[in-house]
């Protein structure tokens, strides 16, 4: 029997009372990691990441059957799923949840670049909060002169960020590292056209449609379209 093989045999022992599945608890626990999200990074567990890489043709037969896709950058090791786009009733396992505001959406292009600039080089891309509050005051309105309204909007949008773990913390205070799942998160064709759409935030144009999601109407005024869902 082959390593892939032994996960993906009808287990023998139900798990609890009633268990009518077939999976091992590895590879269920693997599925409920990846439904919960955002990603998994194979970075930093090379267990559950090597379990995926084996099974992968399984687990991507189960997902299809509840219109998700498994989307892998083999690369940076990072795993996700994503709503299949499918025009039928009762299709969205995953609801749309609020995109990223302005000042979170400005903060990931530019975390971006970072992630690519730093891409083959062997060295994770970190940042201090320093430097993400220095990004932003790149794109502050010259009419804002609130420095404290200013400084608990970039501590907002650096803990938004970490909270889908596309910021993480580093042993340093108030470093971090960027996600290498931003990259699959920003879905852009091209880092070259990222100042491009840096440039029409700052102009206040909506240029970027890159999810599905719809924002909630009373935070409307203060986002732009969605790129990032938690």
């Amino acid at each position: 029997m082959t390593y892939t093989d032994s996960y993906a045999a009808p287990i023998t022992d139900p798990l609890f009372d009633g268990d009518s599945g077939s999976f091992p608890l590895a590879l269920r626990q693997l599925l409920v990691r990846l439904l919960r999200g955002p990603y998994l990074d194979g970075s930093t567990d090379a267990a559950a990441w090597q379990l995926l890489i084996d099974t992968q043709d399984t687990l991507g037969a189960y997902f299809s059957e509840i219109f998700l896709v498994l989307r892998l950058d083999m690369d940076r090791k990072i795993a996700m799923l994503a709503p299949v786009d499918i025009e039928q009733a009762h299709t969205a396992p995953i609801a749309p949840r609020r995109p990223l505001k302005r000042d979170e959406t400005l903060l990931a292009l530019r975390l971006r670049l970072v992630l690519e600039q730093q891409a083959g080089t062997g060295v994770g891309a970190v940042i201090s909060r320093a430097g993400m509050h220095e990004v932003l005051s790149e794109h502050r309105s010259a009419t804002d002169r609130d420095d404290k309204r200013f400084a608990e909007s970039c501590d907002a949008a650096i803990a938004r960020l970490g909270s889908l773990r596309l910021l993480t913390n580093t042993e340093l205070a108030d470093e971090f590292r960027i996600s290498p799942a931003l990259a699959m998160a920003l879905p852009i064709s091209s880092i070259q056209d990222i100042p491009r759409y840096l440039a029409a935030i700052d102009a206040n144009e909506s240029v970027l449609n890159l999810s599905q999601a719809e924002p909630d109407d009373a935070e409307t005024s203060e986002q732009t379209d969605p790129l990032v869902q938690e």
